[in-house]
């Protein structure tokens, strides 16, 4: 009876999570098709590209929304229960409340670890190719940016003239061993530039004392070139990837590549860190949602509890976010900055099991 009962609430679990996982896919498809169609407007494509790119970004929205996902669903499994009075049934098998979170913590754990396994893979290579077909229709193309074992690569155009932009290195804020060549719009070389240090705060990079090869002759300035480009410092750390086209592999892969070259490799720790914690982070959701919903009173409405439980993810995802950026600007150790609010969180959860398994 017991195995009966196990398959019956695991199969619930996972049906009502697919019913939302399809919702929230259709939903992310039908918001995000409007801006596809907005960015293709003027361009000569085939009439079902946005559908296309609205399809490829869904599985990567669906990613971020996850958790939220988790947590009604576990509501939502209370819901149907209670409603029904399947809860009697873990009475009448002389069974505790415990019973029922531990079977939805073992679906929860094994969700996030197929999501690991299965769906990021797919999401990220869905997103590699949507970046890619975004970056073919995309007014920035003139704007490219490189990273190989040579260094960062820039192409930019400044005023009818382009440049091609070669950095060793990067040291924020300053790219080191720089090479700069200058082209009109023919490509005829005007200029060569080379600098030790150019500062990348900001747009408006200050190159310094450099040496400028023009006309077969070298001259060395000791004024700075201030020049005015579509690049910050920013903008530079974050352009050359979206984390979600890479599959955990790849991941690393960049990361070695980037401490080679001295780039700092905090953004890519953090993303790998926050994906192979999510079927301890999905746990720790679902143990909350349940100690919300067996705490229901009679007269206290379930939308109550679904709004608090809604409210209390919302939270969560703030703190969440707050602790990501104190990783990311050093504040906190990074891996603090991932699991400090889930342990915080899995303290909370100890405590409501023993006092719901009391019950």
């Amino acid at each position: 009876m017991i195995k009966t009962l196990d398959r019956y609430f695991i199969n619930l679990f996972f049906k009502k999570l697919l019913i939302l996982s399809v919702i929230f896919f259709s939903l992310s498809i039908t918001l995000t098709i409007f801006e596809e169609i907005t960015f293709l407007s003027d361009s000569s494509t085939v009439f079902y590209l946005p559908f296309m790119l609205a399809i490829f970004d869904a599985p990567t929205t669906l990613l971020e929304i996850f958790p939220f996902i988790i947590l009604i669903t576990a509501q939502l499994f209370f819901i149907d229960i209670i409603k029904k009075k399947e809860n009697e049934l873990i009475k009448i098998n002389n069974l505790s409340n415990f019973y029922l979170i531990k079977i939805l913590t073992l679906c929860s754990f094994l969700f996030g670890v197929l999501i690991i396994i299965v769906y990021y893979p797919i999401s990220s290579k869905l997103k590699f190719i949507y970046s890619d077909i975004k970056n073919v229709y995309s007014d920035d193309g003139k704007y490219l940016k490189h990273l190989n074992d040579n260094g960062i690569w820039i192409k930019d155009e400044i005023n009818n003239e382009i440049y091609i932009i070669n950095g060793a290195s990067k040291k924020d804020p300053f790219l080191e061993d720089v090479f700069i060549s200058k082209f009109n719009d023919n490509f005829d070389l005007l200029e060569n530039i080379f600098a030790k240090n150019v500062d990348i705060t900001n747009d408006k990079w200050i190159i310094k004392n450099p040496i400028i090869f023009k006309d077969n002759r070298q001259t060395r300035s000791e004024k700075n070139i201030i020049l005015n480009t579509h690049f910050n410092i920013d903008k530079i750390n974050s352009s050359f990837r979206n984390l979600n086209s890479f599959n955990l592999f790849q991941l690393v892969d960049i990361k070695n590549e980037n401490r080679l070259l001295g780039y700092s490799s905090q953004d890519i720790d953090l993303h790998f860190l926050k994906i192979i914690s999510l079927p301890i982070y999905f746990t720790i959701l679902v143990v909350i949602s349940s100690i919300i919903m067996l705490s229901i009173k009679k007269n206290k409405p379930y939308i109550f509890h679904v709004l608090l439980g809604i409210s209390l993810s919302v939270v969560i995802y703030y703190v969440n976010n707050i602790f990501n950026v104190f990783g990311l600007t050093n504040k906190i150790p990074l891996y603090l900055s991932i699991f400090f609010p889930m342990i915080f969180l899995g303290i909370i959860s100890i405590i409501g099991l023993i006092r719901i398994n009391e019950k």
